[in-house]
């Protein structure tokens, strides 16, 4: 049996083809990862907005905060799409549900506006921050910096005592038949 989320935002269905088909996994992985970051935001509740594990860590809110303003600036300074305005990026009532439908209408465009690319605009360098990079290794570091963020909130749950949905894999609280993890030396050269 495959693997199977309890909730996908971005089903395989809307996600467009590619101009380059070499980099059809771009737009498969970032719809992907959009709905990772939702199925671990889900498990919060509003009253959870607030909490932070440590007095220097980053509050639930403060996260969800930072995500959608993040991205926003990568894929509008750093990769040139159209975005709303920094103004317009975060949800009028700080919910989580109004947090994660955000974070899902703003990845809808730019799956359309990465699917539009051609293979030069993904190689050309543009500036990141204080250097230049390609902007193939931006869209990279974007994926990496949402998985660091989702996975923050993943060990607040785990501190909090709530479930931890599937992400790669299996996880101590959810499971399916054929779930095959690594977890020993055994397991790693398993085939």
């Amino acid at each position: 049996m495959p693997m199977h989320y309890d909730h996908v935002a971005l089903s395989d269905d809307v996600v467009p083809r590619a101009t380059v088909p070499l980099l059809q996994h771009c737009l498969d992985t970032y719809a992907s990862e959009t709905n990772k970051v939702v199925s671990v935001w889900l498990q919060f509740g509003d009253t959870d907005l607030a909490v932070r594990p440590h007095p220097r860590a980053s509050s639930v809110e403060e996260i969800m905060k930072h995500q959608l303003l993040s991205e926003r600036r990568f894929f509008a300074v750093f990769l040139g799409a159209r975005e709303p305005a920094p103004g317009a990026v975060l949800p009028s009532t700080p919910t989580v549900a109004a947090y994660a439908e955000r974070c899902v209408a703003l990845a809808r465009p730019r799956l359309a506006f990465l699917a539009a690319r051609d293979e030069p605009w993904w190689l050309a360098r543009v500036p990141f921050f204080d250097v230049e990079r390609e902007r193939a290794w931006i869209f990279w570091r974007r994926v990496l910096h949402t998985a660091h963020h989702r996975t923050q909130l993943a060990v607040y749950l785990r501190v909090m005592g709530r479930p931890v949905p599937a992400t790669y894999g299996p996880t101590a609280d959810v499971t399916w038949q054929g779930a095959d993890p690594t977890t020993s030396v055994q397991a790693a050269g398993r085939r």
